[in-house]
This record gives structure tokens, sequence and C-alpha cells, in this order.
């Protein structure tokens, strides 16, 4: 079978089986299986090979279960940048962009990025501020882990700790930044199988009103931000007002929010006094 049937073939797989957006993962699926990236794949070449054509095989079983098309191939690009993903880290969104924008717009020598994951965050600002430090904490010890793979794997000075948030941090920083856990326990249903069944429960959901995360968040920031710092950090479309109201009884200046690109609220910013 040509590589272009091949590619008809499983999209209709995964069409079939309700799978959005088929051709996009197809193609992803057998970029994965030949070994080179989507958008350097021929169609004219030839079709894959006995071992390659296993590693496919098992790639589209494991998209028909619904796993996510980044943990199947091990990877997500973000930003600049490609990050491991595996099974313990959350899936690095377009729309966390945002606050990689949003941070980069603020002045700061010094990051803290609580709730870390992959790592996308943290590295994603510090490879675009050279001279700069930074801390990524995280509750999972395997999420740091893997954050400290892409460090290596990326050549970007960082540091990494296993924290509950501020629990094992020390010192002040000039920037804080986090994109926690905020979807409510009576959202988690409505979630797509890929998000709900796949990614790690803890970093999707605090399992009760999406707010507590940001109640821990601003109680300790105040005392690890340095005078005139910030505190950034992703909501979900519908928090603005209560993530900000959170800001202000904290004392912290502002808040702003950002929209992503799809004009959703999706971050809130604000400034701790000089």
């Amino acid at each position: 079978m040509s590589r272009a049937a091949l590619l008809r073939e499983i999209a209709g797989r995964l069409a079939a089986a309700g799978i959005p957006d088929p051709q996009a993962d197809a193609r992803r699926l057998l970029a994965h299986a030949l070994g080179v990236e989507p958008d350097r794949l021929s169609l004219a070449d030839d079709p894959p090979d006995a071992a390659q054509g296993a590693v496919l095989d098992a790639a589209v079983a494991a998209r028909l279960l619904r796993q996510p098309v980044s943990q199947i191939t091990g990877g997500r690009a973000f930003w600049r940048h490609r990050f491991a993903v595996t099974r313990d880290t959350l899936d690095p969104r377009p729309e966390t962009e945002t606050l990689v924008a949003a941070a980069l717009d603020l002045p700061w020598r010094s990051v803290l990025d609580l709730g870390t994951g992959t790592g996308a965050i943290l590295l994603s600002l510090l490879a675009e501020r050279p001279g700069t430090r930074g801390l990524g904490v995280d509750l999972s010890p395997a999420a740091v882990a893997v954050a400290r793979g892409n460090a290596a794997r990326l050549g970007i000075a960082a540091e990494f700790a296993v924290s509950d948030w501020f629990s094992g941090v020390g010192g002040r920083f000039d920037l804080i930044v986090s994109n926690p856990p905020y979807i409510a326990a009576h959202e988690m249903a409505a979630l797509s199988p890929e998000v709900r069944d796949w990614e790690p429960r803890a970093a999707l959901t605090d399992g009760g009103d999406g707010l507590a995360a940001y109640r821990a968040i601003v109680a300790g920031a105040p005392a690890h931000l340095a005078p005139g710092g910030w505190l950034a950090v992703e909501i979900g479309p519908t928090q603005a007002a209560a993530v900000s109201a959170l800001f202000v009884q904290a004392g912290l200046a502002g808040p702003v929010v950002r929209a992503d690109l799809d004009g959703r609220d999706r971050v809130v910013l604000a400034q701790i006094g000089g």
C-alpha cells in the first residue's frame, strides 16, 4: 500500500471512531512511524517497512483508544521548542503560550514556575531571556524528571525541585508563573476522553471549585516575590473575576486580564508593591 493510500486508510479508521481531525492525526502518526516531522512527510516515498509498520499499527491502536497524539509520539511543539510529554505531565497547549507572551512583556531576571509539568513554560521563558535564572517545581517527582530531561535535551539551564506549591521554595523571584489545575470537579465529565482519561487528574482539577490552587498561590506569592515583582497565572475562560478578586485580596496591584488568540480570558497578572 502506498503512503497516500495508507494515510487515507488510517484517517478513515480514525474518523469512523469519532476522532477529531482524523486527517491531521493520521499524518502525525505516519510521520512518527517513519521517524520524520509531519511537515517533512513525503507521500511519494516508499511505504513503511515491517518495523515501521509495527510502530504505526501500535500508534493507530493507541489513538483509537483516545490516547493523545503527543503521548503516542512522545512530544509536543510549544512556543519555539518541542517538549517530551508523558502520562505524568499535562500536554502543553497553544493557549498556554498566552502566558509565555504575557510574561515576556514584563521585566524580570528570575522566575519561579509553580506546577511546572514538562517545564514548557519555564524553559520557553529562559530561552528567550539569556542570563536569567529559573526554578520549576511540581508535586509529581515523575513530572520533575520529565522537565529536567527537557531542559537537558534543549540545553537550557534551569533548576527543578519536587514541591507542594511553595513548600520547597526558598528566596524571592521577580516573576512567578503558573498554569495550575483550574477545572472544577463538575466540569470534568465534559472534557474530551484524551484529556479526562489520559492526562494526570491532579494537573487538571482540584476536585472542588477549580480555585483551590489560586488560593494557595496568592497566599504564598507575596513572601516569594521581590519588590515590584509580578505574578502571572493561566485561568479558565470563566475565572477572570474570581481570580482577580483573589489577587486583590492578597494585596497585589492590578490585576490585568489577557485574552488568548480565540478571545477568551486566559491570563491574570498583577504586581506586588515595591
